[in-house]
């Protein structure tokens, strides 16, 4: 039976020969994650359930980051919680500030999700590890208990929609603007509870950040997961930081798929999405003159060394506008300190931002950017719901690191070719 990539991985989880679309099964999981805000309620439903010990404690991960550094005395309750379960239990991949990163970006970078894995986290961007060739995808706090205890969870096997991307990007074009493209094209719930297959020759020379992601914001469709199949770039990537074995799965000939879509991706150009939706895309040339009182480039969507370097090429040389609050939020400590290394702190200071230390932060409203009531935002984030970023009568606007960047400098959304 021709299976495509999501269903060979559930399938190789469930042990069973096939699955098909539709078809509930019990599969053991290879990682399962919290975060400050969803692991104390798993750790609740823990203690709730009398299990003594987590089935695995390498594979239980702990990652404190949306209120840490701890913002008031709720968040550090929260993550003082996390903190004791994970020394209680002994947990190998317990991160405290100082060693923790955003989430989603920290797993892949210390090699603790592989290529073949299936991980569940109480988190919906846990679909981010798609482009490794994974089955990843995000659960409730239950949920996560539940594989916590037993290693294992039910899963409803979904349909898959192939997306064919075709075509040499065009400037400043990357991975943030396919996805917010594809979105728009399809909507919000346009792959609702279905797999994204993400193919093409365009995807084919794709960085792995680029990949991470198209598949981090395979959720804002809806998706149940986001994939890549692995190749010779994802090879590249896991070779020297994996710490266990993991293996490369990817779609038979004849698999069966929901849809499939094609997109000539050299027509994209630099996306930009307005209120209140992911899917309410323009092109960069449709945006118009909108002012802009703050840009964030951060977030597990495109806080990684390459957008920083994006940033910097646009931001040299230049000043951002005396109306802008320009906040610079290196992912992880290891991308914060090589960012630092190769200059790129320098020319944020000098151009006026201020850069903060690893933290999902204003993403969610959480700190480190709260807008207040009337102002607009332009974000490398994955989200723009009714006040996301703080008051409910703000406005998020999303794009990639190059536009954000470009825009902090005019004081309106632009173009970074605005700039020459």
């Amino acid at each position: 039976m021709a299976m495509t990539i999501t269903e060979k991985i559930l399938a190789d989880h469930a042990s069973m020969k096939a699955v098909s679309p539709g078809q509930l099964i019990n599969a053991r999981v290879d990682i399962a994650m919290g975060n400050d805000i969803t692991a104390p309620i798993a750790i609740e439903r823990f203690k709730q359930s009398g299990a003594e010990k987590v089935f695995d404690r390498e594979k239980v991960v702990f990652v404190p980051d949306h209120f840490a550094p701890n913002k008031d005395i709720k968040s550090a309750e929260q993550c003082k919680l996390v903190k004791e379960f994970a020394h209680q239990h002994e947990l190998t991949n317990y991160y405290e500030v100082g060693q923790a990163g955003i989430e989603h970006v920290l797993l892949p970078e210390q090699g603790i999700v592989v290529p073949g894995d299936l991980i569940v986290g109480a988190d919906s961007h846990t679909c981010t590890y798609g482009a490794l060739g994974a089955f990843s995808t995000g659960v409730g706090s239950t949920d996560l208990a539940a594989a916590m205890i037993t290693g294992e969870l039910w899963f409803k096997v979904p349909e898959t929609i192939k997306l064919i991307y075709k075509g040499k990007l065009k400037p400043w074009v990357g991975g943030k603007d396919l996805i917010l493209y594809t979105i728009g094209k399809i909507g919000v719930d346009g792959a609702l509870y279905r797999a994204m297959e993400f193919t093409g020759n365009t995807v084919d020379r794709l960085s792995m950040d680029d990949r991470f992601t198209m598949a981090n914001m395979a959720v804002e469709a809806g998706a149940k997961n986001g994939i890549f199949q692995p190749d010779q770039i994802t090879e590249a990537y896991v070779k020297n930081r994996v710490k266990r074995k993991y293996r490369f799965f990817s779609s038979d000939k004849g698999a069966r798929y929901s849809d499939t879509i094609e997109i000539n991706a050299s027509t994209i150009e630099p996306q930009v999405a307005f209120p209140h939706l992911p899917s309410n895309t323009k092109a960069i040339s449709e945006a118009g003159r909108v002012f802009i009182d703050q840009a964030v480039i951060g977030s597990c969507t495109n806080g990684r060394l390459s957008d920083l370097k994006i940033a910097a090429e646009v931001l040299k040389g230049h000043k951002i506008s005396s109306s802008v609050r320009l906040i610079i939020i290196p992912a992880t400590p290891t991308i914060y300190r090589q960012a630092m290394k190769e200059g790129f702190f320098d020319i944020f200071l000098d151009a006026g931002a201020v850069i903060s230390p690893p933290t999902c932060g204003p993403c969610l409203g959480g700190y480190m950017g709260i807008l207040a009531k009337g102002e607009k935002a332009i974000a490398t984030t994955n989200r723009n719901f009714v006040g996301r970023m703080g008051h409910k009568e703000s406005e998020v606007y999303l794009s990639n690191p190059a536009v954000a960047a470009a825009s902090a400098v005019l004081g309106r959304i632009a173009s970074p070719e605005e700039l020459n």
